[in-house]
Formats: structure tokens, C-alpha cells, sequence
């Protein structure tokens, strides 16, 4: 199946292409909501202002595909790989990206307010300046993220690891770091209004 068997389908009704194979296709612009996309291979597809709303891209190959300003909102991304994907400004609101790849994936100012990355690999991914408040990352990897400019209030970062992540003026308020790994950060211009912090951390600045 290629990209125009699939649109023909969608067209006549058809939600449901699990494990289709479109490496490298070209899907931008168009409106793809509530597809059944599960386990299928879309790496290197171009998916840039397509609609995706509430689609099914569980366990799904996305690495290298690009999703600028792509509408994932509410979509189910559960143990999808998004290794080095384009998604800046993605809209990615309310997302199920539990046990997601996203490594050196680049989201920068993309919409991620309330989704669901706990336990998602993120190592090295391109954070700056996206929105994650009230965004469930407990027991994410943001080793080595850029989280500049990134607005985390809220967020639950319960056993997170931020090794060598590069903070600056990265919005924490109201978080609780006390079992996040801070080991090689420099916190520096960060907000921390009412955040609790890693006793170790307390310790260290006074």
C-alpha cells in the first residue's frame, strides 16, 4: 500500500491500517484523524500539518519522520519510536507517549501540556521552549535534553533522570524534584517558586 491507496481508503471510510508499511511517504497536509495506525512503519514519512487527532500510532516506527506542526492531540503514541523525528510545534496535548523513543528527537515549541511520557527515553531530544505543564514524565529519561525555555510547572517528574540536562530559565514551578536526578545541572535562572527540592541539592546550596 502507498500514500494514495491509503487516502483512497480513509476516504471511503477505512480506519484501520495496523502494521502498514509507508517508509518515507508523503502524507503532509492531509486529515488522517482516528486512524488505526498501530505497529506501522512510517519512518522518514512526512507527516508536517497533517491532523492526527486521536489516531492510533501505538508501538508505531516513526524514527526520522517529520511531524512539523503536526495535530497529535489525544493521539495514542504507547511504545512508539520517534528516534530523531521532527516535531516542532507539533500539537501534542493530551498524548499517550507511555514507554515512548523519542530520542534526539527535536519538539521544540511543541504543545505536550497534560500528555503521558512516564517511562519515555527522551536522551538527548531538543526541548526547547515546548510546553509540558501538568505533563506525566515520571520515570522519564531527560538525560542530556535541552530543556531551555521549556515550561515544566506542574509536571510530575517523580524518579526522572536529568543527567546533564541543560536547564536555562526552564519553568519547574510548583514540581517536585525530590527524587529527580540532577547530577551535572546547573540550575541557574531557573523558576523554582514553590518547587521542592533533592535534600542533596538543599544541602549543596547552603
Amino acid at each position: 500500500m502507498d500514500a494514495d491507496d491509503l487516502l483512497k481508503h480513509y476516504a471511503a471510510g477505512n480506519r484501520q491500517f495496523l502494521q502498514v508499511r509507508l517508509r518515507q511517504a508523503n502524507l503532509s497536509e492531509t486529515c488522517l484523524a482516528r486512524i488505526n495506525l498501530g505497529q506501522a512503519n512510517l519512518s522518514g514519512t512526512n507527516l508536517s500539518g497533517a491532523c492526527l487527532r486521536g489516531a492510533n500510532l501505538s508501538e508505531a516506527t516513526l524514527e526520522e519522520a517529520i511531524l512539523w506542526r503536526t495535530d497529535l492531540r489525544e493521539a495514542l503514541l504507547i511504545w512508539a519510536c520517534l528516534s530523531r523525528a521532527c516535531l516542532i510545534r507539533a500539537t501534542l496535548r493530551k498524548v499517550d507517549l507511555h514507554k515512548a523513543v523519542l530520542t534526539r528527537a527535536d519538539l521544540r515549541l511543541a504543545d505536550l501540556r497534560y500528555a503521558d511520557l512516564g517511562d519515555a527515553n527522551l536522551e538527548g531530544a531538543d526541548l526547547r521552549y515546548a510546553d509540558l505543564t501538568g505533563a506525566n514524565l515520571a520515570g522519564a529519561n531527560l538525560s542530556k535534553v535541552n530543556l531551555t525555555g521549556t515550561n515544566l510547572s506542574k509536571a510530575d517528574l517523580y524518579n526522572v533522570n536529568m543527567t546533564k540536562a541543560i536547564l536555562s530559565r526552564t519553568d519547574l514551578r510548583h514540581t517536585d524534584l525530590s527524587y529527580v536526578n540532577l547530577d551535572g545541572v546547573n540550575m541557574c535562572n531557573v523558576n523554582l517558586n514553590g518547587a521542592s527540592l533533592p535534600e542533596s541539592f538543599l544541602n549543596m546550596a547552603g
